[in-house]
């Protein structure tokens, strides 16, 4: 059986079309209308998407991989619009549109005030079409296309409020970063061009053994192996788009943009687009150790260092903007001990866990007024319970407890880097076991802040006056962001004069617009571990979609111990990853619940620890001063000493300045003296016989 072309290109289109109605017709239909029309295409969109990943698992549908349309025939290379939908594609597709679908109606109740409200769900349906165009490409050139689109769009979300310049800063922050990424990326695709001369995915994946032993010749006296230089570059793109150390800043200050997009773009699909890549590149990765050991060394970094950042945030959406950072550098890890489908697997779950903990923020950003300070909340469980138990459901599956689906991806993961003998594996495993504390200690902090303990906020009446309310932390120490400036927590929305922890209305549950998309992703970051870890994992349920040699099979030697989803839950409980979230458990449990002022005395304590961890080791610091800075100083260089020196000093003022001078110095010649003309001539016949008689000698 073939997939149906006008299904697949109707996933596609459907939210295109919603897109322009929205952002062209947006006035004339109203918000009803643009809000309309891009959840029809969206539901369209997701409704179909299901049902191919039916026909491709159970209907028995074949992988699809056909050219639409030809762009363009240069001699023997040509560049296609085209569809590879194989179960890999089918899975990512599936998790594009739910998510998608789920964070649309989601928007309704989050920008109901908000006046660009046809303008934003012009965006996540373009964002939508983007990543679908991503991911369903069959060859190299539709990749790149739908790799910039959804950094354009993601540009224009992070800097949806264009009028604060805090969100004009986060969306240039991002575009730059991802264009150092997206430099690499391209130049892989060139490498690939060049030694494999073709575009197409599965052309270029059969002639990828012929890369062994081909070099391409970089640096003077080293000749590099192609396959490495290859992966390297195109992995470069992924760090970008990936958020990977040390192209990781633009994430955090991505929090700049409306809390929908947060869910959208970086958890749930952007952000995994590096990682769905290089698990479609497997073929190619296979021929490189040095390059795999390269990706786990860089994923296991940030699994650990940005994961303790997280501990030191206040900021609601920073510390899951964190967590983001951390839980892709797992997927990296698996990436780079060849144990892609894990990788993949950790993505379809962490998509749904971690978009149901952004849009719960989202929901107590809106009880709270738009207070984003955990420090001045606590207490909220009674006003909000579907809220507080949602996101407890993401934070146990984010924590990796066993039953919930972040357990099944995430306990693979590390028990694949424990198999692992690749260079670098035993600083891995080391990074990803310590990460699963990091994890659960930042995540069960937030939990205890917003919805347990006291309540740290004050309600009064319009025009009345606030109460003293104390949070916790010890929130008179300023905090300082990349500028050293300093600044107070992060709101969704600025109100001038607005007194952290002072409310005009009491909390209460968001609508249900809110919580209906919490509950339907609390339900699969629930269960779809459960029923998906055996094929997923250690079955063949992805087929020649990923590709992995025998010699580097680490899941295929896991799977000899795996006897089905409830053996391997129950097993959970008996090791050293959920000893450590236990432990995390009782310390922040202790703190938080029953002597929250421990919380301040450590935080005396480990002051330089602190220091460094909320300095964000200073990586930010370095490129502000090495390339923000540095290329303005670099530019006022060039400008002093080339345009103002050279150019209008040298070239136009000089030349002019040489004019005058020449002109000067003749005009003096011209004095309308008889005897000064008689002298010249008398010179000049001097000087011209003395020349000729020096040329008869």
């Amino acid at each position: 059986m073939q997939l149906s072309t006008s299904i697949l290109l109707l996933i596609a289109l459907a939210p295109l079309a919603g897109c322009l109605l929205a952002g062209f017709f947006g006035k004339f239909i109203g918000r009803a209308g643009a809000h309309s029309a891009t959840i029809a295409g969206l539901l369209v969109a997701c409704g179909l998407s299901f049902y191919v990943l039916y026909q491709t698992t159970a209907g028995g549908a074949a992988v699809y991989n056909q050219n639409l349309y030809t762009w363009f025939e240069i001699g023997k290379f040509s560049a296609s619009v085209g569809f590879l939908v194989d179960h890999l594609t089918a899975m990512m597709m599936v998790v594009v549109t739910f998510v998608s679908l789920l964070v649309h109606v989601y928007t309704i109740g989050y920008m109901a005030e908000d006046p660009g409200y046809q303008r934003f769900f012009s965006y996540i349906s373009l964002f939508t079409f983007s990543m679908l165009m991503l991911v369903m490409s069959n060859n190299f050139m539709q990749l790149f296309f739908g790799w910039e689109a959804v950094g354009l769009v993601s540009y224009l979300l992070i800097g949806f409020w264009y009028k604060r310049p805090t969100a004009i800063f986060a969306n240039l922050k991002a575009f730059l970063v991802n264009r150092v990424g997206d430099f690499g990326f391209l130049l892989g695709i060139a490498a690939v061009l060049y030694f494999l001369g073709t575009m197409d995915y599965a052309t270029a994946f059969a002639g990828a053994p012929s890369l062994v032993g081909k070099t391409l010749q970089i640096t003077q006296n080293h000749a590099w192996d192609a396959a490495t230089v290859i992966c390297v570059l195109l992995f470069i793109g992924a760090m970008g788009k990936s958020a990977q150390v040390p192209l990781h800043v633009w994430l955090p200050d991505s929090m700049e943009g409306p809390t929908p997009i947060s869910a959208l773009i970086h958890a749930a699909t952007m952000v995994t687009a590096g990682i769905f890549m290089v698990a479609r590149m497997s073929p190619l990765y296979e021929l490189s150790g040095s390059a795999l050991s390269f990706v786990m060394v860089i994923g296991a970094t940030g699994a650990l260092f940005t994961g303790l950042i997280g501990i030191v945030q206040n900021d609601i959406k920073r510390v899951v903007a964190y967590s983001t950072l951390s839980q892709l550098g797992y997927m990296t890890v698996a990436l780079g001990v060849s144990a892609y489908s894990g990788a993949v697997f950790h993505l379809m779950t962490h998509a749904f866990f971690k978009a149901l903990l952004f849009l719960g923020a989202g929901s107590v950003i809106i009880a709270m007024h738009h207070e984003q300070d955990m420090r001045y909340m606590g207490g909220l469980r009674k006003y909000m319970p579907i809220t507080w138990i949602t996101m407890w459901i993401g934070s146990l599956a984010l924590c990796g407890v066993p039953f919930f689906a972040g357990f099944y991806s995430k306990d693979a993961i590390i028990e694949a880097v424990g198999e692992s003998h690749r260079w670098g594996s035993g600083y891995a495993y080391f990074c990803v076991m310590a990460g699963a504390f990091v994890t659960a200690l930042y995540t069960f902090r937030q939990m205890y802040l917003t919805f347990h303990g006291k309540e740290r906020f004050t309600v009064v009446a319009e025009h009345g006056h606030g109460h003293d309310h104390h949070p916790v932390d010890d929130p008179s120490v300023p905090h300082h962001d990349a500028h050293g400036e300093e600044h107070g927590a992060t709101h969704d929305e600025h109100h001038a004069g607005h007194e952290p922890g002072v409310l005009h209305h009491a909390p209460k549950e968001s609508p249900w617009v809110v919580t209906l998309p919490l509950v339907l992703l609390a339900i699969p970051s629930l269960l779809v571990g459960f029923f998906t870890v055996g094929p997923m994992l250690f079955g063949d349920w992805f087929g020649q979609a990923i590709h992995v040699d025998e010699a580097n099979n680490v899941l295929g030697e896991l799977a000899h111990e795996f006897h089905g989803a409830l053996p391997m839950a129950l097993h959970g409980f008996l090791q050293m990853p959920f000893f450590l979230v236990l432990a995390a458990f009782v310390i922040t449990t202790y703190i938080y619940l029953f002597n929250p002022a421990l919380a301040g005395s450590i935080k005396k304590a480990l002051k330089p620890l602190w220091v460094v961890l909320d300095r964000k080791y200073w990586v930010d610091d370095l490129y502000f001063a090495l390339f923000a800075r540095g290329g303005v100083k670099l530019g006022r260089f060039f400008w002093r000493a080339g345009d103002a020196a050279v150019i209008d000093g040298a070239l136009v003022n000089g030349s002019a300045g040489l004019v005058q001078r020449i002109a000067s110095g003749a005009r003096r010649l011209q004095s309308g003296y008889l005897y000064h003309y008689a002298f010249a001539m008398i010179l000049g016949l001097i000087l011209l016989l003395g020349g000729f008689w020096l040329v008869g000698q």
